[in-house]
């Protein structure tokens, strides 16, 4: 898959639907494909302010729109299944791991995890 630079956040990454049939799978499949991965709806403002927060701590996020994906809707029913029913996205996951949407996402948990991600990067970086 290519990964196209967009904007001042991440990646964006068009999706190919043909591959899983699974919506679930599939986004097992995208999560564990980068340290950072954002599900976004493009006129979100939750999901912009989730980006503009990983971009300002200098880490590129991968993003997913769903908005732009043909089968973004059964993906965002997939992500409320893994999340309880609760709003859809944004869903963050890091290092594959699921930390949640914004309404359930602990702080603590966020620092902790961004903190090791931002040292991997700038590790890898020098």
């Amino acid at each position: 898959m290519q990964y196209h630079q967009a904007e001042s956040w991440g990646y964006y990454v068009p999706m190919r639907t043909s591959m899983l049939s699974d919506p679930l799978e599939k986004v097992a499949r995208l999560a564990s494909g980068s340290a950072v991965v954002v599900f976004s709806i493009s006129s979100c403002c939750m999901c912009h302010a989730v980006k503009r927060l990983f971009c300002g701590m200098g880490v590129n996020p991968t993003v997913y729109e769903l908005d732009h994906d043909p089968r973004g809707k059964e993906i965002e029913k997939a992500l409320m299944r893994l999340l309880g029913n609760s709003t859809s996205v944004p869903v963050v996951f890091i290092g594959g791991k699921l930390i949640g949407s914004m309404d359930r996402v602990n702080i603590t948990e966020w620092v902790q995890a961004m903190e090791g991600v931002i040292s991997k990067e700038k590790n890898e970086e020098i």
